[in-house]
């Protein structure tokens, strides 16, 4: 089918739910954790629901920020849960929401949220269209229109950013 006439999708088609054990290789020397584990696990359940939803390899273009609200602990379950919450053009923001859950008592708290833009690509690396977001819930709807927001937000800082590049460089 020809990449402009790809029917829009539900946000339920990209959803992805990703489980992963905290072991002793992933923490740091307070039994912690590791950031960057974290980023790594997010990242990749970013990129599939990237994925599922443009059935294409999708690489990340950004992350907005990531904040850690708590430790997680060696021996804890981390539950990350991704989905689509808007496409563009050849990018889509993806949101995650990262719990961890205490198997000893059953307890479960949030730890992460995370908004990352990926790109769909085609076989040569070139970004390719994506289908459009059909958001079904009011849940849905908001993380839609927010992410719309934020796009707005990311093209500003990028072009204040290049901005303050170009008069760094003439100094």
């Amino acid at each position: 089918m020809p990449e402009r006439e790809r029917p829009a999708k539900p946000v339920s088609h990209s959803f992805v739910e990703m489980t992963e054990l905290v072991l002793p290789n992933d923490t740091n020397q307070l039994g912690n954790l590791l950031g960057g584990r974290l980023m790594h696990w997010v990242d990749i359940s970013g990129a599939l629901a990237a994925g599922r939803h443009s059935n294409r390899i999708a690489v990340t273009a950004s992350v907005d920020e990531m904040n850690f609200l708590g430790p997680v602990k060696l021996g804890q379950v981390v539950h990350l849960k991704a989905s689509v919450n808007r496409a563009f053009n050849t990018s889509m923001e993806v949101g995650v929401r990262v719990d961890v859950e205490d198997i000893k008592t059953g307890d479960t708290r949030r730890v992460n949220t995370a908004y990352l833009t990926f790109v769909a690509i085609d076989d040569f690396g070139r970004g390719v269209k994506v289908p459009e977001v059909l958001p079904e819930t009011p849940d849905q709807k908001r993380r839609f229109e927010a992410a719309g927001r934020r796009r707005e937000l990311r093209l500003a800082r990028k072009q204040e950013l290049m901005r303050l590049a170009q008069s760094t460089n003439h100094e």
